[in-house]
Order: C-alpha cells, then sequence, then structure tokens
C-alpha cells in the first residue's frame, strides 16, 4: 500500500536593506546598490533553515549583478 503525503516546499525571502556599492554596472554604467536577503526554507510549514543573502542590483537597468572572485 502506498500512501500518497502531497508535501510542500517553500522558500520565502525577505529584504533586509540596502546599501550603495562601490563600482558601476557593466552593461547601463549605472550605480550599483547591495541588497541583504534573508531567505527561510520551509517543508510543510515548518522552517527548516535560514539564509542570509548578499544581492548585487543594477538601479538603472534593474539587473541582478553576479559577482566573480
Amino acid at each position: 500500500m502506498c500512501l500518497f503525503f502531497p508535501c510542500i516546499w517553500d522558500e520565502v525571502e525577505n529584504e533586509l536593506g540596502r546599501k550603495v556599492a562601490p563600482g558601476a554596472c557593466p552593461y547601463c554604467g549605472g550605480k550599483v546598490q547591495a541588497v541583504d536577503v534573508e531567505g527561510r526554507l520551509r517543508f510543510c510549514f515548518l522552517p527548516i533553515c535560514f539564509r542570509f543573502k548578499r544581492k548585487y542590483i543594477c538601479t538603472l537597468c534593474s539587473r541582478r549583478l553576479v559577482l566573480y572572485s
């Protein structure tokens, strides 16, 4: 007998703050902002992990920029 249990994976992201980052956008030359984001991963409405990320976004063209080190 196979019991089917519908599991729900959900990831919620909340913006914590924005800061001006050094440098310029390589596509349009606009200013870059660093956005701090808190991510929560939930399994069946139970929180599993919390992650803090920093994303870089151009203010003019609204593109998400990726850092390569």
